[in-house]
């Protein structure tokens, strides 16, 4: 009587945090259905989203007991029912919104992968269909960024926001990035031409000082909590657009006579997993300028900090205190 194949994963078994992550070693290893494929993990990114879904944040999360993660990249070993165009044996990275990513196998959607690019390792990879998309989609579809115009980016020393300052110098845009003290380096070293400091008691004065007391056109916020209200502050009367796509920093509450007396101007929620779902077209554009900047070399690959499997517990835990700088991985 054969066994069925069993696999290590990273296990979370409540709600009530990061801390509650397990490592297992009787996973059973998943099937690939209709339209998917089994990817063997090299490499895991870590990301909010694990965060929110193990406090039980995430709207239509997974529910405990369940495999973590969200985005893996590894080397396809099985295919489903119906897929074309990827074949046993390609490299991909990708996005499952259900988890399974932070395991030895999982289980990707084939709409939700694409080939690693060449001569970039797995690893590298990390958040082509995560950070980099979301840079790219707050700025221009949504955010509407032209030539000229000025960005305050939020977390700017993280994996999204890192993408975020790079993308927006390149379109022409002055950079205004918040960041902690010990990462002000990291993100004047991106081309950010102001930084400022995170943990300002008044980061829309700060911001607005800058600007001449115009504000800024259009702010990427991904904090929540306080800093959505310094944001909206911050933006230009009328025109300013502030793009929502983060909450690492807790909810916030606007209401509608704040945006009748207060800030007169365009608040845009953004989740990348959602957009790929209900507006494909424009996610398909997204990755089609993506590679475009790759090959023109102004995106290059990753280079994320690396922990071991086991390690994903503390990995997560310092992404929430927000001690960390630029992308996060687990090795496989």
């Amino acid at each position: 009587m054969s066994t069925a194949p069993t696999m290590r994963a990273l296990q979370q078994r409540s709600l009530t945090g990061p801390e509650d992550l397990r490592l297992i070693s009787d996973a059973p290893v998943p099937k690939p259905g209709p339209g998917e494929v089994l990817v063997r993990v090299v490499a895991a990114g870590v990301n909010f989203v694990d965060i929110s879904q193990a406090h039980g944040r995430f709207a239509g999360g997974p529910q405990p007991p369940y495999l973590a993660g969200i985005e893996g990249a590894g080397e396809v070993t099985a295919v489903g029912e119906g897929v074309t165009g990827l074949e046993i044996g390609t490299h991909v990275v990708g996005v499952s919104i259900g988890g399974g990513a932070f395991a030895e196998y999982m289980v990707l959607p084939a709409a939700a992968a694409v080939p690693v690019p060449p001569g970039w390792t797995d690893e590298q990879a990390l958040g082509l269909l995560v950070n980099w998309p979301t840079a790219l989609a707050a700025l221009k579809p949504l955010g509407g960024l032209v030539a000229g115009q000025t960005v305050l980016i939020h977390a700017a020393a993280g994996g999204t926001g890192q993408a975020a300052v790079t993308i927006a110098k390149h379109y022409g845009a002055a950079v205004i990035a918040t960041a902690s003290r010990a990462k002000h380096e990291t993100v004047r070293a991106l081309g950010a031409d102001h930084v400022v400091d995170s943990r300002s008691t008044d980061l829309a004065t700060d911001v607005l000082r800058l600007t001449g007391g115009a504000g800024v056109d259009l702010v990427l916020e991904s904090v929540g909590g306080a800093t959505l209200d310094a944001s909206l502050a911050a933006a230009k009367r009328v025109t300013g657009r502030v793009v929502v796509y983060g909450l690492a920093g807790g909810e916030a509450a606007i209401t509608n006579w704040d945006l009748v007396y207060r800030h007169q101007l365009h608040v845009i929620g953004l989740n990348i997993g959602i957009l790929i779902q209900a507006a494909p077209h424009i996610f398909g554009e997204l990755m089609g300028e993506l590679f475009g900047l790759i090959a023109a070399g102004v995106l290059g690959p990753g280079q994320p900090t690396t922990y071991q499997l086991a390690e994903g517990p503390k990995a997560l835990a310092e992404l929430e205190a927000r001690a960390t700088v630029g992308k996060l991985a687990l090795r496989l």
